[in-house]
């Protein structure tokens, strides 16, 4: 496993690397129950962070969905107003 790095500095595809890792190990058995319980209680720290990180992902997301006004979605780049086939 790598090194053990505080969860709250490790970037999203940090902590998701790690996590992969983590289970790799696990399913691949042969791992006292000691280290196994350690994996496991890192796993769960790390998905922590990476549920943070889309949590926060998401939340921008909304945020810019919801800046924008219902005439935003029929605008074409730099608020050009767009036309259908019919010119309207």
């Amino acid at each position: 496993m790598a090194a053990k790095t505080d969860g709250a500095a490790l970037g999203y595809e940090q902590a998701r690397d790690e996590l992969i890792e983590v289970v790799r190990r696990l399913e691949a058995g042969g791992t006292t129950l000691e280290e196994s319980l350690a994996l496991w209680e890192r796993g769960e720290e790390l998905a922590k962070v990476c549920r943070h990180w889309l949590e926060g992902a998401r939340a921008r997301l909304d945020a810019a969905l919801a800046g924008g006004s219902g005439d935003a979605e029929r605008t074409g780049p730099e608020g050009a107003r767009e036309t259908g086939p019919d010119g309207e």
